[in-house]
């Protein structure tokens, strides 16, 4: 009864979203012409920063993004620890949904102690198919390649061992345009910052899950505990930072708000809708799970509350706060002129329902 209840839930949640999609306001920047006659939807377009493959949240953070036709994901940069293989993560997941055609870039390869937990289902990304920039090459007749060609596949392969430059790229040639979702640590935020400050200030807006404002992780009961030095900011402080001073828009969403747990009825109605989508969340959870002994089975979604906000802003209303950062990581709110907008305090039961509407569908999108 439970899962039913879920499912009808979501029913009414998915004719919401067309609704959205018919002639609302959206996320995406859809605005009503004159005369009451919905405009056409601006493309939103994003990229998505993630050091996928130790905690299972950023692969059902990618899994919405992917499943989102409110956005347009760009591409797909690796943060931390051993970022080639967070790459060859990404490039199986995609091969296995049809979505190769999106770029991944690797970024700075960093020192680590964590737990790449599903290595596994990265390492064994048997016989790849050839990859985008040499399929761009290939397309060519012509023999030897033209110099143009050569080139193009040249900057494609640069893009490929280049986070930061593909996303100030991406930012010059979508000035104003690209939300960056930053769900890991913010070292190729802070390097691209580093790199061309002014670049970097073309960027829409980052969205980020980092921080801890009121409220620490949860205790082994669920005991709200006082705020900790959360994870993605505890391993780079100095990115938060320069992300704060730089100009950019920030939209935090800190322990505070992204704490949602996927207990075992939604989780299994997800594993078992049989998508390949679905297959790769299933895949991946359960080498999560073996890789921690010790945790719960049911995994908190911090990092895909990030994206749905990107999605649905409504979902995860955000207060303008001014915050300081310390070297251990802690982010306190202090006087004086924000410098970040911090969602507090999120709707979890819309987040689920949107995460089940959007990631467990069959559609042609």
């Amino acid at each position: 009864m439970r899962i039913l209840r879920f499912l009808l839930a979501v029913s009414g949640l998915a004719l919401a979203v067309a609704g959205l999609a018919a002639g609302q306001v959206g996320a995406a920047g859809q605005t009503a012409a004159a005369g009451g006659q919905p405009a056409a939807m601006d493309p939103h377009f994003v990229i998505l920063d993630t050091d996928i493959g130790d905690d299972i949240d950023d692969a059902f953070a990618l899994a919405l993004a992917l499943r989102s036709p409110e956005l347009r994901l760009l591409g797909i940069t690796t943060a931390y620890g051993d970022t080639e293989l967070r790459a060859r993560l990404v490039d199986r997941f995609l091969d296995a949904v049809g979505r190769s055609d999106i770029p991944v870039a690797v970024g700075a390869a960093t020192p680590h102690d964590n737990v790449f937990t599903q290595a596994a289902y990265a390492q064994q990304r048997i016989l790849p198919p050839v990859d985008r920039c040499t399929m761009q090459l290939l397309s060519v007749s012509q023999i030897p390649v033209p110099k143009r060609e050569q080139d193009r596949y040249d900057a494609c392969e640069k893009d490929r061992h280049d986070a930061i430059g593909f996303i100030l790229r991406s930012a010059r040639a979508h000035s104003g345009k690209i939300t960056l979702i930053a769900i890991g640590p913010l070292f190729n935020v802070q390097a691209a910052i580093e790199r061309d400050p002014e670049t970097f200030r073309k960027l829409k807006r980052v969205v980020m899950m980092g921080g801890s404002i009121y409220r620490g992780y949860d205790g082994k009961n669920g005991e709200q505990r006082p705020p900790d030095a959360e994870w993605n900011i505890s391993r780079d402080p100095a990115g938060l930072k320069a992300l704060l001073a730089s100009g950019v828009p920030v939209f935090m969403m800190p322990l505070d708000s992204t704490q949602i747990h996927l207990e075992t009825g939604e989780r299994e109605a997800i594993f078992s809708h049989g998508s390949p989508l679905t297959d790769q969340l299933t895949l991946l959870y359960h080498q999560w799970l073996a890789g921690n002994a010790g945790h719960a089975s049911a995994p908190t979604l911090f990092d895909p509350v990030a994206v749905a906000y990107a999605v649905h802003p409504g979902l995860c209303p955000t207060t303008p706060m001014r915050l300081e950062v310390d070297d251990k990581g802690l982010t306190r709110p202090v006087d004086g002129v924000p410098n970040a907008q911090v969602c507090l305090k999120s709707d979890e039961k819309g987040f689920l329902e949107l995460l089940f509407a959007s990631i467990a569908r069959d559609d042609a999108h």
